[in-house]
């Protein structure tokens, strides 16, 4: 507590600066008459045209070159310093990184859900924000859009957007820079090279190359995890044969081989909610309680896990890094990313028309110990034949111009893309998979007693199987043969699961600005989005256990003759289990060989209108409406096609359940009301904002497969308003009629920035944001009921979106003496109210406030020629989780879960992917 109410204070006492910036700082600013402040002002093109930000009506924040030099950004995660509205965090692959604005973005890692914030490179859309956490280059500025960007060129976009521009070449010779030497061996080079080739034609390369040792140490391996392994190259021509024509062409390839991403478990030190999670259970059995459970001291799972060879040092090391991994299992990814641009500027005189033309290739593979634990239980092992892989071509084109002497600025244009995305997997059962499956039933009841995890069954000999068969009447041959036949599942799963989308998406908008008098302005917007996708599967898998076990004990769980009540109802419950940990997630050799496909396409309207007006010429005050769109698609994952209890066969085959990958797509109606201020010096933006979304998009892991859920709200929920919180997924439905949005964000956003010298700037943010799940939620547009694993979220804030967010930063270049050298002070941080990390929101997921300070020092020759930087990333080693998740397949028995509020996910084990501790290191720089 005295953690949260110390970063609350230091969030308020932001706060509390930002506001007198705001309002004392306007008097100060107007006397600052010597301030040079026109490089601080920065051009935009937010709105397809080339605008000073101060005079975009638009949530729009903008980072420009020094900025992002000066707060180490390398790529997009950094920007999180600089932008109190963004969030950017990585998991379980530098593939999955996922952008959020204003609480909301894209939940998980399937591929199969586009970004609500998508990022733009030069104009041109990655098919994943994740894709952006790669190597940026050489960078004039990066723009974020805050709310739903529904009407100009690109990707629709649900919650925002990041627009990276890249310097572009210049016809003056000129090069840079720079090397890099840090802690854990960090090492990075950098250089630039730009000048004519022609008089009509010139030239810009950039290249970059990063290496580090990782975070995390697998003492299991000898290896180090988390680490840094790339290089990334781009070259550029810019064809200029006249004032009215411009061409550029942009090339890049980036490549990645490195080792990620590592997690630990969390422990009580971390986050008091996990309670005796992490102790075993001594003994296993409640002492005196009828009908057997486990004791109330420790979860059974523990012991399953130390008994297997885990060292139960790992559930308590609290922020430590040593991380359990099983023998030879490893994170090697690798990652190519690549692709050519092109963009043609042709000013007609009356019109100008732009056209960017871009191909791209993305491919990553990833392999991962999936459990994270030393216990052997799932896995992905390296291979050139798992990966997921995108073809992307795009296509946009604008025309712009003015109209009736200047009254209108017109905009019209239109947008195709083809996306080809590949997915092929092999995640397979461990080597110790049968064994730990057997000891998690065995250990987990009243028949604790036959526990034997050296010996087959995880029971004693003899005793074991026998008291098996008798506990479970006419039944017990049957499982008897279920639990041999599960205690051989090792090594077993998929041996290649290929999933193929092939996504065409085509737009036309336009986007008008009516100057009704030279003050007021009414902005309108239009655009229809065509998206339609092609979808197909082709499953290999060589788990026959799976099948095995079906068919000895399917019949058994609904027997009513296997002998007394106590034998029916243990058989019953053993036969659910022997099938369930035998074909987790759908893991069946019924479906190698077979191949689904499904196709679906939608059409929407989305735009907006803006008013805007300017009362005095450094004043802009505008109200806004915004309706956004995220395209529906698939979820690529076998699992969510059924219960993996019955056989395919029973339920019809695969393909008859194929409309079960489905989900919807993603509204947002938006409302704004903002106010920016310049004067030089000083600038301030207010805004005011509120979303609200229906068939929000969400992906959860529940410990044993990924759940696609679309959420939304309900005015009139059948079985009242608690049936959305219970157990059971027939209860809490809702008429059609009823259904509202299921998600709302609204809040204020306050940004600042004062120069009251030449050297000597300071900016601030603030972001309040109540981002919240509605009080009665069902799951689609039609009423079905939500998902029972995601019962905590009615009423409650959505993961990763802190209600406050205060970012600052200084930075101060004072002359040193009149040789033209200078000094470099800068320092900004980042403070973050409570929130939790996990989209099922369980309480041992909450993360703490905290903030987090980065700072640079260095000295600067004439003209920066040359500079010499100390730095340091997270200055005070700020420990803190990215993402908390359920651990998989790691959960111990409870006699009545799910109902006990510490514990809503039951005995289930939790772990969680830290966040990059201090780094720090000197830089040299030149330029000519």
């Amino acid at each position: 507590m005295s953690k949260t109410f110390t970063v609350t204070r230091t969030v308020l006492a932001i706060s509390a600066a930002v506001g007198a910036l705001a309002f004392p700082a306007i008097a100060f600013a107007q006397d600052a008459e010597t301030a040079d402040t026109s490089e601080d002002e920065i051009v935009v093109t937010a709105q397809g045209r080339t605008q000073l930000l101060s005079d975009v009506p638009v949530a729009i924040s903008a980072v420009n070159a020094e900025t992002l030099q000066n707060s180490g950004a390398n790529d997009i995660r950094q920007l999180n310093q600089v932008a109190p509205s963004l969030l950017v965090s990585s998991t379980g692959s530098e593939a999955n990184g996922s952008a959020r604005i204003r609480g909301i973005g894209t939940v998980g890692d399937n591929p199969g859900l586009e970004s609500s914030v998508p990022v733009f490179i030069d104009g041109v859309y990655r098919s994943r924000s994740g894709i952006g956490l790669n190597e940026l280059g050489e960078i004039d500025r990066v723009e974020v859009q805050r709310g739903p960007q529904g009407t100009l060129g690109g990707r629709n976009s649900s919650a925002g957007l990041i627009s990276i521009y890249s310097k572009k070449p210049s016809f003056t010779f000129g090069g840079s820079g720079e090397l890099t030497y840090g802690n854990f061996d960090f090492m990075r080079a950098a250089t630039s090279f730009t000048g004519p080739i022609t008089e009509q034609l010139a030239f810009r390369v950039d290249g970059v190359y990063v290496k580090r040792d990782g975070f995390y140490t697998d003492d299991q391996n000898g290896r180090d995890v988390n680490n840094r392994d790339r290089y990334f190259l781009r070259g550029q021509l810019l064809f200029e044969p006249s004032d009215a024509l411009s061409v550029r062409v942009i090339a890049d390839y980036t490549y990645r081989k490195e080792e990620c991403c590592a997690a630990t478990y969390v422990d009580g030190t971390v986050n008091p909610f996990i309670g005796n999670l992490n102790n075993p259970a001594n003994p296993f059995l409640q002492p005196g309680a009828t009908p057997a459970r486990t004791n109330d001291n420790g979860n059974n799972i523990i012991n399953v896990l130390r008994d297997l060879g885990q060292p139960l040092a790992a559930f308590s090391q609290g922020y430590g890094r040593n991380i359990s991994v099983s023998a030879n299992r490893v994170f090697t990814g690798e990652t190519k990313d690549y692709g050519l641009s092109g963009q043609i500027d042709y000013d007609f005189g009356g019109a100008t028309l732009t056209s960017i033309t871009a191909y791209r290739q993305y491919r990553s593979g990833q392999a991962s110990d999936t459990d994270y634990s030393e216990v052997d239980i799932l896995y992905r092992a390296p291979s050139d034949d798992a990966y997921r892989q995108f073809h992307t071509f795009t296509q946009e084109l604008r025309l712009q111009g003015e109209a009736f002497g200047g009254k209108l600025d017109w905009l019209v244009g239109g947008f195709y893309a083809n996306e080809k995305l590949t997915v092929r997997d092999n995640l397979r059962f461990g080597n110790q998979y049968g064994r730990f499956a057997t000891c998690r039933i065995i250990s987990g009841g009243g028949l604790s007693g036959l526990y034997s995890p050296t010996n087959p069954s995880c029971v004693l000999p003899g005793v074991g199987p026998a008291t098996l068969a008798g506990a479970t009447g006419a039944s017990g041959a049957d499982i008897v043969a279920a639990f041999t036949r599960l205690d051989s599942l090792n090594d077993l799963g998929t041996t290649n699961d290929r999933y193929f989308q092939n996504g065409t998406n085509w737009a036309l908008f336009t986007h008008n600005i009516v100057h009704i008098t030279d003050t007021l302005d009414l902005t309108l917007g239009l655009r229809y989005t065509s998206d339609k996708k092609r979808f197909n599967a082709t499953f290999g898998n060589d788990n026959n256990v799976c099948t095995a076990v079906q068919g000895l004990v399917l019949d058994d769980l609904t027997t009513t003759t296997a002998g007394t009540a106590s034998q029916i109802g243990t058989a019953r419950a053993l036969a659910g289990a022997l099938i369930g940990l035998s074909c987790q997630g759908n893991s069946t050799a019924e479906l190698n060989g077979v191949s689904i496909n499904d196709r679906r396409s939608e059409d929407e309207f989305t735009g907006t209108a803006i008013l805007s007006w300017k009362p005095i010429d450094d004043l802009l005050l505008y109200t806004s409406f915004a309706r956004g769109y995220k395209a529906g698609g698939f979820n690529l994952d076998r699992s969510a096609l059924k219960s993996p209890i019955l056989p395919f066969a029973a339920v019809g085959g695969a393909q008859a359940l194929v409309g079960n990958l489905q989900f919807d797509p993603e509204l947002v109606d938006s409302y704004e009301l903002g106010a920016k201020y310049s004067t030089g010096p000083f600038s301030l933006s207010v805004s005011a904002f509120r979303s609200d979304f229906s068939n929000f998009q969400l992906n959860t892991f529940n410990g044993t497969v990924f759940l696609v859920q679309t959420v939304n709200g309900c005015s009139n929920l059948v079985g009242g308003p608690a049936a959305d919180t219970d157990l059971s997924a027939a209860t809490g439905t809702c008429a059609t009629g009823d259904v509202t949005y299921g998600v709302r964000t609204q809040g204020v956003e306050l940004e600042a920035a004062l120069v009251p010298a030449r050297n000597f700037r300071i900016a601030a943010g603030l972001t309040y944001a109540s981002t919240k799940y509605e009080d009665d939620l069902v799951g689609t547009k039609l009423g079905t009921a939500l998902d029972p694993a995601l019962r905590k979220l009615p009423g409650d804030n959505l993961s990763n979106a802190p209600e406050i967010v205060a970012t600052t930063s200084v930075t101060w270049t004072p002359d040193i003496g009149s040789s033209g050298m200078s000094g470099l002070v800068y320092i900004d941080g980042r403070m973050t109210s409570d929130y939790n990390t996990g989209s099922d929101l369980f309480p041992q997921k909450e993360q703490n406030g905290f903030a987090v300070f980065n700072a640079r020092i260095g000295l600067r020759g004439p003209d920066e020629a040359w500079g010499i930087e100390l730095w340091g990333q997270n200055i005070f080693n700020q420990d803190y989780a990215q993402v908390a998740f359920n651990t998989p397949f790691q959960a111990g028995t409870t006699a009545t879960p799910f109902l006990d509020p510490q514990f809503p996910g039951g005995r289930q084990v939790f772990s969680h992917f830290l966040a990059e501790p201090r780094t720090y290191g000197i830089t040299l720089r030149g330029k000519f």
